[in-house]
């Protein structure tokens, strides 16, 4: 079991921006394939970005290619997401997830593939 707690919403102007932070608590967060999704109001939750158990293989929605950047820190549980240049669209709901994994460089894009799930952090953009 993993409990995934967000942190670093909030509002900030177009063009700025904002780093999110996923702590998980419970075993074997190294063993973990950790993504970011996000909701916009009305909208399905979208895939955002997803990063491999040992940090060596992410990908990024066509979206925030170039503007976001996943990161993580396996001694300290935590992943993060650096999200630059930021845009009104890219306002929504960020949920931090996460998914066993017996392979190095898998990752997934799939939200029906991850088994754990945070509260989710506001983000806004103003225009």
């Amino acid at each position: 079991q993993v409990q995934l707690v967000e942190s670093g919403g909030g509002l900030v102007q177009a063009g700025g921006s904002l780093r999110l932070s996923c702590v998980a608590s419970g075993r074997s967060f190294s063993t973990y394939v950790m993504g970011w999704f996000r909701q916009a109001p009305g909208k399905e939750r979208e895939f955002v970005a997803a990063i491999s158990r040992n940090g060596g293989n992410t990908v990024y929605a066509d979206s925030v290619k170039g503007r976001f950047t996943m990161s993580r820190d396996n001694a300290k549980d935590e992943v993060s997401l650096q999200m630059n240049s930021l845009k009104p669209e890219d306002t929504a709901v960020y949920y931090c997830t996460a998914r066993a994994s017996y392979f190095d460089y898998t990752v997934n894009r799939n939200l029906r593939d991850y088994d754990y799930w945070g509260q989710g952090t506001q983000v806004t953009v103003s225009p």
